[in-house]
């Protein structure tokens, strides 16, 4: 057994910079690095061999530089020129304007964060995109600031065995040597905060780290407070351990996470849950709304409700955290006695069916609950999510479930490789860095000579190449590989030839064998002398998704075909690093996911922000995209169904054999002008539509704004529209089941003349209610084979009349179209709310036929 040696006291030796480089470590401790080239090469230029070996992690390299050469650095004028010029952009990247004046402060919550591969705190594209939204956030000075949990392992990272299973790892992170700090409370003592679980208090502490202008909270509590090793291992390991760790992780995520703002004296005016493992947050703000504000739970409800803002990037129900009635009651019974709530209050909060006591527990729904802003993450996710959630919403039509969409980008500066950066300086705007959202500037990349812009990529791939080699030289070694294994290794690909990418989570719905359906059909299309054709493909399964874990063996099963070796390579531990190498070297990215089961993707927008071309099934983003990209789709615009896999294999192979390949190979003038002109086209649309400042701007206009003005009204005159609300909605509740209609519509006989206005009537006996209280709607639209109303269009009917109970509600509407036309009407609660807004609520009447 290894002795260890425990040591008495602990310190921290940073490193003596000079000088005339004092400030290398400031630099170090801002995420900026990650995607400001110029700041980047100031730590690169120090020791690309150690940049390299420190995983690209500043902090960790300033550790371990020897003193001469930074002494050497900061005594070196051509390096003090790159130090000043990184200074300036620095402080240009990180100077913010002053608060907002009226305190709109948006809180960002995520269990996840892909900033760069030296902060492992990620698992796939969830995180990405919150890495992502912070940036793109901080490039346009919002007021935000976010919120996750600082896990010991992070995620996994993935070796193979000699026969091609994956197997796991997980390295531990050392948190002082990466770029974040303690936060420190008035004391100047590391702050913490708790939770209370059933084993007793939690302690949390707090990290901070700065991305750019935005400063990340990340939440630990693996630490000495904790005496139970399961409290410790609460943020050990991201997506790790049972039902039992995930509760105790969102718990810590939501509910500590609030507890840290408040610490920290920090008041956010809109919550921002990005996906539902911060769901728990509503539960705290409810809990300190009714304690502080003395407001009931009906009222402390309706409050959070009006500054929070929920994204579902689930497209499947399986996605969902779901928990059994007895795990809620074992982690919330005290805390809904503290509240002074019954339990099955809070149990109603994340069911759709409230009267099923049998249901469990979805933290989506206890997000749609507690939210009055809600968006999926592409428009065609916004019908899935739609349909997901329809029971919330039971009486209105699909397509009116208050769910709308902002469809993901990518933060372009982080994933534009720099060579065609420095092309863009030569043929761009001089300050296309600052524009790069502007559609107009892109119109000039179709001034870029072909020639100029083909030689760019091939220097790409031939690096992608060279990666490739030396990532499976080391993984042959690691294995302990044959001498013949190990040599083939530096031997595969061909930095000539047709190179197609594949690389994302190996779930089955992402149907990452798809191309192999056909083996033999496949090796006509790799191994055509005259065409050659070669896969790159990446990715990690779950650890406890077997059928993922089989698809990556079958792939690196194929990949070791004796006639295929060189064509077909599988390259281990998929993660931020080689994601960036793919997309930037390939040739053709590859999605083929079940339609309507991916909720957008975003590995596609960054390989064709690099000149890289898409084949893929219509979902997602590209279901919106693709008449405009230059790319191809397999298949068409139907639901997925089971027989589609071998069509949507026979398709890629003919799109393969008949146009891809030989449009790629095609050379006039030694270049693909055909090939060229597409990617032209697709940088031109893709760099600015699906860039994530676009994105965050969405997000800022169209959900955080109208959020941060309904919290700072529900606020005015000590919460007094509130307390109105909540007593309104008392009344309505016990009145609405007396409330019916006792006319509707009008007697129409025969044909009605185009731009002829059509009465219509309804008369509704209001139970004591007012018609102010209601809202009566005509909903008018074509009638479809089924006779049902399609194309609708939603008008209000104003009360024009009143009979004792009876209310009268009329308006003569001019239809705009001709043919088979209907309407019907119906009544709801009047919220004075905009209908994206509305509560999950049944309470919506619809007019009989007739």
């Amino acid at each position: 057994m290894p002795f260890h040696i425990q040591p008495i006291r602990e310190f921290l030796v940073r490193p003596a910079l000079p000088e005339s480089i004092t400030r290398l470590s400031e630099l170090a401790y801002n995420f900026l690095w990650s995607w400001e080239p110029i700041v980047r090469a100031l730590f690169r230029r120090l020791d690309p061999q150690m940049w390299r070996d420190c995983g690209y992690n500043p902090v960790l390299m300033l550790g371990r530089l020897p003193q001469a050469t930074l002494q050497r650095a900061g005594n070196d004028p051509r390096y003090l020129s790159l130090y000043r010029m990184a200074c300036e952009t620095f402080d240009a990247r990180t100077r913010q304007a002053p608060p907002p004046a009226d305190g709109k402060l948006i809180a960002y919550f995520s269990a996840e964060y892909g900033l760069t591969e030296c902060l492992p705190v990620y698992s796939g594209g969830l995180g990405i995109l919150s890495g992502d939204h912070l940036k793109s956030s901080s490039d346009q000075d919002y007021p935000l600031i976010g919120l996750g949990l600082l896990y010991q392992q992070g995620y996994f990272r993935q070796v193979l065995n000699p026969d091609g299973w994956q197997q796991e790892r997980y390295p531990t992170n050392d948190f002082y040597t990466l770029p974040l700090l303690p936060v420190k409370d008035a004391a100047g003592q590391d702050l913490k905060v708790t939770v209370k679980l059933p084993t007793g208090n939690v302690y949390i502490q707090v990290w901070h780290l700065s991305v750019g202008r935005i400063t990340l909270y990340l939440l630990d509590t693996n630490i000495p407070e904790n005496v139970l090793p399961q409290d410790r291992d609460i943020t050990d390991s991201l997506y790790g351990g049972d039902i039992d760790t995930r509760i105790r992780q969102e718990i810590v995520l939501g509910i500590g996470g609030m507890r840290a703002l408040q610490a920290m004296g920090l008041k956010p005016t809109v919550f921002h849950m990005n996906e539902g493992h911060s769901a728990f947050l509503s539960l705290e703000q409810i809990r300190v709304f009714m304690r502080d504000q003395h407001l009931t739970f009906d009222e402390a409800l309706e409050t959070a409700r009006t500054s929070n803002v929920f994204t579902t990037h689930t497209p499947v129900p399986a996605g969902i955290d779901l928990f059994d009635t007895g795990l809620m009651y074992h982690y919330f019974s005290e805390y809904c006695g503290e509240v002074g709530i019954d339990f099955q209050q809070l149990m109603a909060l994340g069911r759709q069916n409230v009267f099923n006591r049998e249901e469990r527990f979805s933290m989506a729904v206890l997000a749609l609950n507690t939210s009055s802003f809600r968006n999926a993450v592409s428009r065609l996710h916004r019908q899935v999510s739609q349909e997901m959630f329809h029971d919330l919403w039971p009486q209105l039509p699909l397509w009116e479930v208050p769910i709308t969409s902002v469809t993901n980008g990518v933060h372009l500066p982080s994933w534009l490789n720099g060579e065609l950066g420095s092309l863009y300086d030569q043929y761009l705007q001089p300050d296309w860095r600052e524009r790069f959202n502007e559609p107009g500037i892109w119109e000039q990349v179709k001034e870029i000579p072909d020639e100029e812009l083909l030689e760019v990529h091939r220097r790409r791939k031939r690096r992608l190449v060279n990666f490739v080699r030396a990532r499976q030289n080391a993984s042959a070694l690691r294995r302990q590989a044959s001498a013949a294994e190990v040599r083939r290794s530096a031997e595969v690909l061909d930095p000539n030839a047709f190179t197609i990418g594949f690389a994302r989570r190996f779930a089955t719905y992402k149907r990452a064998t798809l191309l192999f359906r056909d083996v033999e059909r496949l090796k006509a299309i790799l191994l055509n002398k005259d065409m050659p054709v070669q896969l790159v493909i990446a990715g990690k399964a779950h650890p406890k998704d077997q059928p993922g874990k089989s698809f990556i063996r079958e792939v690196v099963q194929f990949s070791r075909d004796p006639d295929l070796w060189k064509h077909v390579v599988f390259l281990e531990d998929y993660d931020m690093k080689v994601g960036r190498e793919m997309v930037q070297g390939v040739d053709l990215w590859l999605n083929n996911p079940r339609r309507g089961e991916e909720a957008c993707g975003t590995s596609g927008m960054k390989a064709a922000m690099n000149g890289v071309l898409n084949l893929s099934i219509l979902d997602g983003w590209f279901d919106e995209a693709y008449e405009k990209v230059g790319g191809w789709a397999i298949g068409e615009r139907e639901p997925y169904s089971e027989d589609q896999d071998g069509l949507h294999a026979s398709a890629i192979y003919y799109l393969l054999e008949n146009e891809i390949v030989p449009m790629f190979y095609e050379r006039k003038e030694q270049t693909p002008r055909e090939w060229m002109r597409r990617v032209k086209q697709s940088l031109t649309y893709i760099s600015p539509t699906f860039d994530c400042r676009r994105m965050v701007r969405e997000y800022m206009s169209e959900l955080y704004d109208p959020a941060h003005s309904q919290h700072m009204r529900a606020q005015r005159d000590d919460y007094s529209l509130v307390r109105d609300k909540a007593r309104w909605n008392l009344k309505v509740r016990e009145a609405w089941d007396r409330v019916r209609f006792v006319e509707a519509g009008s007697d129409l006989a025969g044909a009605v003349l185009s731009g002829k206005a059509v009465p219509v009537r309804a008369a509704i006996d209001l139970a004591g209610l007012t018609p102010d209280d209601v809202r009566v709607e005509v909903v008018i639209g074509r009638i479809d084979s089924n006779g049902h109303l399609e194309d609708t269009e939603v008008s209000v009917l104003p009360a024009v009349e009143q009979r004792d109970s009876v209310a009268i509600f009329s308006k003569d509407i001019v239809p705009d179209r001709t043919g088979r036309l209907g309407y019907a009407l119906r009544v709801s609660p009047n919220h004075f709310e905009d209908p994206l807004t509305r509560p999950c609520s049944s309470l919506l009447k619809w007019s009989s036929v007739g």
